[in-house]
């Protein structure tokens, strides 16, 4: 299995800062987007093809295919894992992906979402997914850039 140097929860999945930071700081050169809407929408999946970098892979996958898919990439791969809610890690860790450390770098508010910090926000389901990860032994952090400091996220919790 390829190595993981990152695994972030971002609604936003592929933009600016994870293409520029993100992929500098770690390394990384494949990406893997785990979303259903995402990997059922070849119109959005193209769109997210031409925002990565020349020289970058990128996989997209649904929840169900994404044990097996992460399971069979190279392992000289430098996988980004972008999720848009821990949930989806949640899985990925229940059935066998070996995840140490999560980044949550973007959750925006919305009409279910209350504020947990700062700009980011969860639903009580998401809060909950990120208080069984962090008993799991889950590093959970709130990162947006490389460069700012990481907030555990046990503290708030």
């Amino acid at each position: 299995m390829a190595n993981i140097v990152l695994a972030r929860v971002d609604d936003r999945l592929i933009h600016g800062q994870v293409m520029t930071a993100w992929l500098q700081y770690t390394g990384g050169n494949h990406i893997v987007i785990v979303d259903d809407n995402t990997a059922s929408d070849e119109f959005t999946k193209e769109i997210m093809a031409m925002a990565v970098p020349e020289g970058i892979g990128l996989d997209v996958f649904s929840k169900g295919e994404a044990i097996d898919g992460i399971s069979r990439l190279d392992e000289n791969k430098k996988i980004i894992i972008l999720t848009k809610t821990p949930e989806v890690f949640l899985y990925l860790i229940e059935n066998g992906i070996k995840i140490e450390k999560i980044i949550i770098g973007g959750m925006g508010a919305n009409k279910n979402r209350k504020k947990l910090y700062k700009n980011i926000a969860t639903t009580e389901d998401e809060k909950e997914d990120i208080k069984k990860l962090v008993t799991k032994g889950i590093d959970v952090q709130i990162q947006v850039v490389p460069d700012e400091k990481a907030v555990v996220l046990e503290k708030i919790l």
